[in-house]
């Protein structure tokens, strides 16, 4: 995929997974929404044609990793795993392409929302595999494969969301341990309790770091992006 999107210039790019399992009478139209909308990313949703097409687990996971991705950064998709996808080539051009597995969907779908591209998901049939074929993804390998390249972005792209969250708890805890400490010492002006003194000043310190962090890892995080839009421009004018 990476070097695929690397060589190839075209105005448009379909990716679609080798098993046949995918509908490609619906191209045709599927290219014509994406051209008529002016999309980065048309999404191509599964909509399985029989009860053992999925693995149960594989159906269970794409629910749950869809709507996490969808909880974490905005605008819901139905099958963020889906490998049928139309993409402008502005948008290959600017896409960074890091994964190494079946994460790809993942950070694809990521990558569209993060940068605010137009995209739109239409559904189209999913046939079930042909005899003799087996999937080559494993449920639970993949599956947290996924799940860590969903956080990877999570740190990467929303650093101010994570570390503030972890920053906040900090300081709740902090504030929390340090109440009895701080009410003793107005009743007896005497500190019993120093090694819990230490953790609270360790907790606050921490929140004051942590919010520190988040603030300029959001800053390379903003110019990061900005410099991928100006990429993205680029071969949008084209």
């Amino acid at each position: 995929m990476r070097e695929a999107f690397s060589l190839i210039d075209s105005d448009l790019y379909v990716m679609i997974d080798a098993d046949t399992q995918y509908d490609t009478h619906i191209l045709p139209q599927a290219i014509e929404h994406c051209i008529k909308h002016s999309l980065d990313m048309l999404n191509i949703a599964r909509i399985p044609t029989h009860k053992n097409t999925h693995r149960r687990g594989h159906s269970f996971g794409n629910k749950l990793l869809t709507r996490l991705a969808s909880a974490l950064f905005g605008r819901k998709l139905e099958d963020m795993l889906s490998g049928y996808r139309i993409f402008s080539k502005a948008f290959v051009k600017s896409f960074p392409a890091h994964s190494q597995g079946f994460e790809i969907e993942t950070e694809l779908t990521i990558f569209a929302l993060q940068q605010r591209l137009r995209i739109d998901e239409i559904a189209a049939p999913y046939k079930a595999r042909p005899d003799n074929s087996f999937s080559k993804l494993s449920t639970f390998k993949d599956g947290f494969k996924i799940l860590g390249m969903i956080l990877q972005l999570l740190i990467t792209e929303r650093p101010m969301f994570v570390f503030g969250i972890v920053s906040l708890l900090c300081l709740v805890l902090g504030v929390g341990l340090s109440l009895p400490i701080v009410l003793e010492f107005l009743q007896t002006s005497q500190v019993a309790r120093f090694p819990t003194l230490f953790v609270c000043v360790g907790l606050l310190v921490s929140s004051v770091v942590l919010g520190g962090i988040g603030f300029l890892a959001h800053l390379v995080a903003k110019g990061i992006r900005e410099q991928r839009h100006l990429t993205f421009l680029s071969y949008h004018k084209e």
